[in-house]
């Protein structure tokens, strides 16, 4: 069996256990990364393709005359030609809950470094403020206790509702989750409160969005939706880049309208024509480059829920199946 997988370098730093892997595909081939002209020559002939992040066309499938399996160390399946797979007998595997603990603890990790201010207090200590000082200590930017405050969901699936935990748990805030578009959500027991986009935006003092990329989601956090939101809150964007409107969301936070905000995600990735996000002097905002699911756990978890899949697919099972 033939197999390739195409960017395991977006997955690995060198740090990952591929024995399970090797066992179920014997003698796999492991690219780093792989371009288009790559890409072409190196599916040539195999019957297993694994990417991560690598668009898998119908015109790449139709080249590959002997190709059975597709698969992804992702969840999301948008490079995928799914219908092209499905019409041509083609079976394509995703992977899900492998990042659940990561995302959990750099949302967190990023609404503590927002309302702590630690950066800001951080560089005080170092640059001379602090020695300066009057006092013991350094005055600043307000820092906030998050016990009791709201935290605002959106997308509350298994992301979502693990990060709700989280912050309920450790953090003692309060959990909104927001409606889902077309939908009451009845309430059942023990289940978060559920209320409109908008009422979520006027109450939550915290929002991390979850949610995934869809016509009806693109720009859903624009200009409006921002002027909504308490001007002391924080946003959080784990989930994909064009949720938010990038401008309304720098001017807000430039003209004093938002406290803060997190973005792990962008539209394009990498940003090789740069990001609005990456002007000098926006207040109180983290951008990360798209790393809240990489904790090395994670992605070990990630290459060996993929060799799982694999070693179902030999057997006739649909464990992953998407397609």
């Amino acid at each position: 069996m033939r197999s390739v997988f195409l960017d395991f370098g977006t997955v690995s730093h060198d740090d990952l256990d591929t024995t399970q892997l090797e066992r179920v595909l014997p003698g796999i081939t492991l690219h780093a990364t792989s371009n288009d002209a790559e890409v072409e020559e190196r599916i040539a002939g195999v019957e297993f393709i694994l990417t991560n992040k690598l668009n898998i066309t119908r015109a790449r499938m139709r080249a590959v005359p002997g190709l059975r399996f597709i698969g992804l160390t992702a969840t999301g399946t948008n490079n995928i030609d799914l219908e092209a797979a499905r019409e041509l007998g083609i079976a394509v595997c995703n992977i899900r809950e492998y990042c659940t603990v990561s995302v959990a603890q750099h949302v967190l990790g990023a609404i503590l470094l927002l309302t702590h201010r630690l950066r800001e207090y951080g560089q005080a200590a170092i640059d001379g403020t602090w020695s300066r000082s009057e006092q013991f200590t350094v005055p600043g930017a307000p820092i906030r206790e998050l016990s009791g405050k709201v935290l605002g969901i959106v997308g509350y699936g298994t992301l979502g509702s693990a990060v709700a935990r989280a912050a309920r748990d450790a953090l003692g805030m309060r959990i909104l989750v927001a409606q889902r578009q077309g939908s009451a959500d009845s309430a059942t027991q023990g289940s978060p409160v559920r209320v409109t986009l908008d009422e979520l935006l006027r109450t939550a003092d915290v929002l991390s969005l979850h949610c995934p990329l869809t016509p009806a989601t693109t720009g859903m956090i624009g200009r409006r939706e921002l002027a909504l939101m308490k001007p002391e809150a924080l946003l959080i964007n784990t989930a994909r880049g064009a949720l938010v409107d990038l401008d309304a969301l720098v001017a807000a936070l430039k003209g004093g309208d938002l406290g803060g905000a997190a973005i792990d995600v962008l539209p394009q990735e990498p940003p090789i024509n740069g990001s609005v996000l990456f002007e000098p002097g926006i207040p109180n905002l983290l951008v990360t480059p798209h790393i809240a699911w990489a904790a090395f756990e994670a992605r070990q978890r990630a290459v060996d829920e993929l060799a799982l899949n694999v070693e179902d697919f030999l057997r006739g099972g649909r464990r992953g199946r998407v397609v």
